[in-house]
């Protein structure tokens, strides 16, 4: 599919960006202990099934636009510093290539606040990339063959958790470059960078980045990707469209709040200096946080573990959680964490030493 495809952009506008994903119909997985045990037991990739997704409840959907209210300040500011640093990195043409899904709305942000406060050719791609499987190769020869240079390509995301997507992007495209003679950078930038391992990022903080909260319905109503056996080699990796989503959709007005309240903060306060974050302070923090978890909740698998708002919020939206661990229950952050762990019963632990605002434990399927 990555020759002749017609161009799919989600929700969004055509220009805001470009799926490089195939639509497909796949049945979710209903049975989320199931489907747990499947992923646990190595029978199946986590990437071959999905979860049903759901609208939010109204409670849900109002914890998040009073994140959205509390923190979309931080997150414009971080969207135009990280503008700043891809613009000081890159000369010329700038392509975009968000990690879908949760790196598409920073990725349609970015291109807006290159094209109109940098003045900066760019164009939005966003591509699937899974773990133990790496970034789809048909995605990135497609936008090599629309005559993209290898050194105008810039991967975005939202954030970093533990930076297993960031290092899987890295030996990924390394193989890529290898078997290509292209030579694309496979640094990750990103707004926020929790384990260290982004190659730039605006800042390092556990804040509530507030597209983390929703799922499809903040993303260009698309699913995470997909690779199972109806993906063929030549295809890109997969996708669901939630056409059923639209009239709750909030995504184009949640980039053109973010890019307006950016714009703003250029107008008034100047663009902010190009400074990234301490990755290697960072590093360090995430590899003795999750040596020390493993230890005191006695868990061998690392997948186990999720640390940051925003991966917490991903494992008690879709996948069997055994606890929530919070640093302050009063924090505005973790509420919506909170609301979820009440729904499902998940018990939470206060640690008021963690690092992170929140981290979430799998359940093990597999162990005892």
């Amino acid at each position: 599919m990555t020759e002749g495809t017609q161009h799919f952009s989600g929700s969004y506008r055509q220009e805001d960006v470009e799926f490089l994903l195939t639509p497909m119909a796949l049945e979710p997985i209903l049975d989320l202990a199931e489907k747990e045990r499947l992923i646990q037991s190595g029978q199946r990739h986590y990437s071959e099934m999905l979860s049903p997704e759901s609208l939010p409840s109204p409670a849900y959907l109002a914890l998040f636009q009073s994140a959205f209210a509390a923190n979309r300040l931080q997150m414009a500011r971080d969207c135009l510093r990280l503008a700043a640093l891809i613009a000081a990195r890159r000369t010329g043409a700038i392509t975009l290539v968000s990690l879908a899904r949760a790196g598409t709305p920073v990725g349609v942000i970015l291109g807006h606040l290159l094209r109109q406060v940098f003045q900066r050719e760019c164009s939005h791609y966003s591509v699937s990339i899974i773990r133990d499987r790496g970034i789809d190769a048909n995605a990135l020869k497609h936008i090599l063959a629309q005559g993209h240079s290898d050194a105008s390509i810039v991967f975005v995301d939202g954030w970093t958790g533990k930076g297993v997507i960031s290092r899987e992007l890295r030996q990924t495209v390394h193989d890529f470059n290898a078997a290509n003679g292209t030579a694309i950078d496979g640094g990750l930038f990103v707004l926020s960078d929790l384990a260290g391992t982004a190659a730039c990022a605006a800042s390092s903080g556990d804040y509530l980045i507030p597209s983390s909260i929703l799922n499809a319905t903040v993303s260009g109503l698309v699913s995470r990707s997909v690779l199972n056996e109806a993906i063929g080699p030549d295809d890109f990796h997969g996708c669901v469209y939630y056409a059923q989503f639209e009239q709750h959709d909030q995504s184009r007005d949640f980039a053109d709040g973010l890019v307006a309240d950016a714009m703003a903060i250029a107008a008034s306060s100047g663009i902010p200096l190009a400074e990234a974050s301490d990755a290697p302070a960072m590093a360090v923090r995430s590899q003795a946080y999750m040596a020390a978890a493993q230890q005191e909740y006695g868990i061998s698998d690392i997948n186990l573990i999720k640390p940051g708002i925003g991966e917490a919020t991903r494992v008690l939206l879709r996948r069997v959680p055994e606890r929530l661990i919070v640093r302050d229950t009063n924090a505005p952050d973790v509420a919506h964490l909170l609301l979820l762990a009440q729904e499902k019963a998940i018990p939470v632990i206060v640690e008021p030493a963690l690092p992170y605002q929140a981290v979430a434990l799998i359940r093990s399927a597999v162990d005892g």
